[in-house]
């Protein structure tokens, strides 16, 4: 089996850590594992094991033309069966179909905010998924949203899983007083609900001013991200907020904390959150998405109702005072991970699929 990952990037995301995971661990169970970058390269470039092949496309449009040539010269000289496209890559993948239709698309969707969306909101979508051979979803409403939206029948859910990290980087290093310190690990995207997490930290503040909060992720300097930095100068939040932007050494950062939190109003299955119960940390998470299926509140980690401070900040509190129920919960949490999430498991599944279609 020879099989090609498309990513737009390999920025610092959800979906493209994703992508450099499947390459990597198929790189070790079939005969030719490969990831390309159609748009940009990034930090996870340095993530893509020695046994995964590597292709950046440097396309420049939506449409274009010679990158397009050099993606099917590519995929014919390795004989790729199957391209895996994440995300908005689809695109590419319709386009590589079209000058080479012996290859097999399967599209990987990851952004669970798609299952609110209508059918006129995806028209191109729609239409490339005529050429699709299967679609893989994080979530089961994005199941359901394929199904009965997009009509489309072969359709999988399959979790995401993350690995350990091959880089020991220890580059960054977190503000603030160690032993208390809370990491959110999300870029600076509406999504992902900072707003939320500025209105807890100002309740923090007030009972435990030493403890700190750290946003690490993709800061797009845009007009959200301009709002959020206002804010904490407005209330006062400089030395107990502190914005990091994008970084490379995620396992480095991870270890400085000591909570970790995702506010999100939407989600898929976040790759954080994997990350977080690998390296055996306490969470505070919103019910959204799949988050309710990894953490079961009280025994792992606490969820709380996406938008509500108080119950978010309550649970915060109980674990900032407990650092007993901190390592409880990170153990317990790194146990489901390994189990329900591992990737010898998911790629199993992966590949009993792709041999059916």
């Amino acid at each position: 089996m020879r099989i090609l990952q498309v990513i737009d990037s390999l920025h610092m995301g959800g979906a493209e850590r994703i992508a450099v995971n499947y390459a990597n661990a198929l790189a070790e169970k079939i005969e030719f594992s490969a990831i390309t970058a159609t748009r940009k390269e990034g930090a996870l470039k340095s993530q893509i094991s020695d046994n995964a092949d590597y292709l950046f496309l440097n396309k420049k449009r939506s449409v274009d033309f010679a990158a397009m040539l050099r993606l099917r010269s590519y995929c014919k000289k390795n004989k790729i069966g199957f391209v895996h496209a994440h995300g908005t890559s689809y695109f590419t993948a319709f386009l590589l179909k079209l000058s080479y239709p012996s290859v097999k698309i399967v599209w990987h969707e990851h952004k669970g905010a798609t299952s609110s969306e209508s059918l006129t909101q995806n028209k191109s979508l729609w239409v490339c998924s005529k050429f699709f051979s299967g679609i893989i979803v994080v979530d089961h409403l994005l199941e359901k949203w394929c199904v009965t939206v997009l009509k489309f029948k072969k359709v999988i859910y399959l979790p995401n899983f993350t690995i350990f990290s091959k880089t020991d980087s220890k580059a960054t290093s977190l503000k603030g007083k160690a032993g208390k310190r809370i990491l959110c690990l999300a870029n600076l995207r509406l999504p992902k609900n900072h707003n939320l997490l500025l209105e807890v930290a100002v309740k923090v503040k007030e009972k435990y001013p030493e403890w700190t909060f750290h946003l690490v992720g993709n800061d797009f300097d845009d007009d959200y991200s301009k709002a959020l930095k206002r804010t904490i100068a407005k209330e006062n939040l400089e030395e107990t907020v502190f914005i990091y932007g994008l970084r490379e050494d995620t396992a480095n950062i991870i270890g400085q904390a000591d909570i970790a939190v995702l506010t999100s109003v939407s989600e898929g299955l976040p790759v954080a959150l994997l990350e977080y119960g690998l390296y055996k940390k306490a969470v505070v998470v919103t019910d959204v998405g799949e988050i309710p299926l990894i953490i079961n509140h009280g025994k792992n980690g606490f969820t709380v109702p996406s938008g509500n401070a108080g119950l978010f900040c309550d649970a915060l509190e109980n674990l900032m005072a407990n650092p007993e129920l901190r390592v409880n919960f990170g153990e317990a949490l790194h146990k489901t991970i390994m189990k329900n999430h591992s990737r010898d498991a998911v790629i199993g599944q992966y590949l009993e699929w792709i041999k059916k279609i």
